[in-house]
């Protein structure tokens, strides 16, 4: 699939196995709900501490999968506004993701605090960034920004997205993918030839 960009004439072979790569993925998720149902479910007969929270869970990914799968219009799809999928996405499920992130910022800021020391040329730059990054990010920041005598003409927003979000961290971002596409790719040769055989569960 990598070749595929650099040779034009093997466009068909990334098409190949792009089309084996969705069937794979569809099997993957049944398998995913199948071993959910099993290790979730078990928990709930033993009644485990927080047993309660699997059968949130489970419930949940029922009740989803029932309206994404057998309840939707007869001229339409399950994910079309209006539809009972729409509303627990749009209603339930984006709703806890803004919960979650919300909660994630508070530690990322508070991780961040304790771990940017200006001890270093290199600490001082990523933590002045970070700061322009988290305060100019928001509404309150752009206010303080533009009520600022004389530089407060320059839009910092324009900065930050076009230099060090577009620009430097896209370039990081770039370069941590390609190390992670190496690994996955090492890692997936090592199970297919039966050199890694840990995730079976045994130590030999």
């Amino acid at each position: 699939m990598i070749i595929q960009f650099y040779i034009y004439p093997l466009d068909w072979l990334g098409e190949l196995f792009n089309s084996f790569y969705n069937i794979v993925l569809t099997f993957a998720f049944v398998l995913g709900a199948i071993s959910l149902f099993q290790v979730h479910g078990k928990k709930i007969i033993a009644q485990t501490s927080g047993w309660g929270y699997n059968l949130v869970l489970l419930v949940s990914l029922t009740v989803t999968l029932i309206f994404g799968l057998f309840v939707f219009p007869e001229k339409g799809q399950p994910v079309d506004a209006g539809t009972a999928f729409d509303w627990i996405f749009n209603n339930i499920f984006t709703p806890l993701c803004s919960t979650t992130y919300s909660l994630l910022a508070f530690y990322i800021a508070s991780a961040s605090f304790r771990a940017f020391r200006a001890r270093s040329a290199q600490a001082t730059v990523l933590l002045v960034t970070a700061f322009l990054v988290m305060l100019f990010r928001v509404p309150l920041g752009e206010y303080i920004w533009h009520s600022l005598p004389w530089v407060g003409q320059f839009d910092i927003t324009a900065f930050i997205d076009d230099w060090i979000m577009g620009g430097f961290n896209a370039a990081g971002q770039r370069a941590i993918m390609l190390g992670a596409s190496v690994g996955l790719v090492s890692i997936s040769l090592k199970i297919l030839l039966g050199i890694e055989v840990s995730y079976l569960g045994g130590n030999d």
